[in-house]
């Protein structure tokens, strides 16, 4: 037994509840060991301590405010069912429908609709002239096709003419580097060939 072993089984022991080669193998470890036996001596006084406080009875005041507490103070809500729960009980209203009426779910409800007026908005769907027909999924889907293709598009063409312009500007800068060659004169001392 090493000293984890102790500190693991050292409240049984005070307890007296370990099995018989448990507690031998214990308090041969314990006679071995200094300090596992100086936290068995802490734990053996403060068990003691504990011992001699005296029981503390209740009083009369306390378990009236505890009854009025239950049945209508601040911890009402908690013992009494909401009336969704009683009009309902567990069934679909009081299991389903009361978590909908939480202050949090009806902000995150709010907070989703707004996201998605959001959405709608950048997209350029105006929510004030949709109809029924504008939900069709088949007819979302092909306006978000149809978007797509069109960003994609934008995107090629962007990029043909920043290729088209670049391949413009080498050209040019060629042509610009041979007519700055061709007009660059030998100096007047170096001797000119003659054909």
């Amino acid at each position: 037994m090493n000293c984890a072993d102790i500190e693991i089984q050292l409240a049984d022991y005070m307890d007296g509840t370990l099995a018989a080669d448990q507690k031998s193998a214990l308090e041969s470890h314990l006679s071995t060991c200094a300090v596992c036996e100086e936290l068995a001596r802490d734990a053996a006084g403060a068990v003691a301590f504990m011992e001699r406080a005296s029981d503390v009875t209740a009083p009369p005041e306390l378990v009236t405010r505890i009854l009025f507490e239950i049945s209508s103070g601040p911890s009402h809500v908690a013992v009494k069912p909401s009336w969704m729960r009683r009009i309902f009980g567990n069934r679909l209203g009081g299991r389903f429908l009361e978590p909908v009426l939480q202050p949090r779910y009806a902000m995150g409800m709010a907070f989703t609709l707004l996201s998605f007026a959001m959405l709608g908005r950048f997209a350029g769907i105006e929510v004030r002239h949709l109809t029924l027909a504008d939900l069709d999924p088949v007819k979302i889907w092909t306006s978000a096709e149809d978007r797509v293709s069109r960003t994609w598009q934008r995107g090629v063409k962007y990029y043909e003419s920043l290729r088209l312009v670049y391949e413009i500007e080498s050209r040019v800068k060629e042509w610009s580097d041979e007519g700055s060659a061709a007009n660059i004169k030998p100096p007047a001392d170096s001797p000119q060939k003659s054909k």
